[in-house]
């Protein structure tokens, strides 16, 4: 089988679980691509756990409320499923008999691309959470024509998940556009984990890790630090 050839302006930020910081990166991309004068578009396909886009808990509230260009626009617009049930999207839409149809999804994306610079798709869950009976987040990105970036804790545990996510990217022949470790707890990683998980996972996924996102106190005003993993994955300054 041929490889598709994989649209850079679709970025899709995957994890290696759930609460790894998808969310934390894909507000820093959108920020990160703006400030670089660029059109960013966040798009969240599928949404569980909130009664719609304006719900507290929404991650395009989240995005919207904290990236100033977007003040004032519908977080709806950035949102195609929304569930109630905080379950994995092939049973939330059950609970609620709305189907999910991953092409509405991928025709969705595809008219907010001829628009913008960069799409910024997050993923619910991790690459192997079911999308609906027969296709998994995985296969989401596949359809949806995007480069992967791979979200991860810094911490103890991750050398195991991420690379077991970096195979099962490489085995669909979906090249990730590199790893970004996530360390927002309330205990710091210490440095030397962070230094031997970053080399652990660079030599046996032969993946870059571009760098550590550490806590963000306002998340109105990251830090600069924040956005050098994202220059060191696009060769930017």
């Amino acid at each position: 089988m041929r490889e598709p050839n994989r649209n850079r302006g679709s970025i899709f930020v995957t994890g290696t679980d759930t609460g790894v910081g998808k969310t934390v990166l894909s507000l820093l991309l959108m920020r990160f691509f703006l400030m670089r004068g660029r059109t960013p578009f966040y798009l969240k396909p599928i949404q569980t756990g909130c009664v719609d886009a304006h719900d507290r808990d929404s991650d395009a509230r989240f995005i919207y409320e904290h990236v100033p260009a977007l003040a004032g626009k519908d977080p709806g617009d950035s949102v195609v499923y929304c569930f109630r049930s905080p379950k994995a999207p092939w049973f939330a839409s059950g609970h609620e008999a709305e189907a999910i149809d991953p092409r509405k999804i991928a025709a969705y994306a595809e008219r907010k691309r001829s628009a913008h610079s960069h799409i910024v798709l997050e993923g619910a869950g991790g690459l192997f959470v079911p999308v609906t009976e027969d296709v998994l987040m995985i296969d989401l990105i596949a359809l949806l024509n995007a480069r992967p970036i791979l979200a991860a804790r810094a911490g103890l545990g991750t050398i195991n998940h991420t690379i077991l996510a970096v195979e099962a990217l490489k085995a669909r022949r979906l090249d990730p556009l590199g790893i970004v470790f996530i360390d927002s707890g309330p205990m710091e990683t210490p440095e030397q984990m962070v230094a031997e998980n970053i080399e652990a996972v660079e030599r046996f996924s032969g993946v870059k890790v571009a760098g550590t996102i550490g806590r963000i106190e306002r998340w109105s005003e990251p830090g600069q630090e924040c956005y050098r993993p994202l220059a060191r994955l696009f060769g930017e300054r």
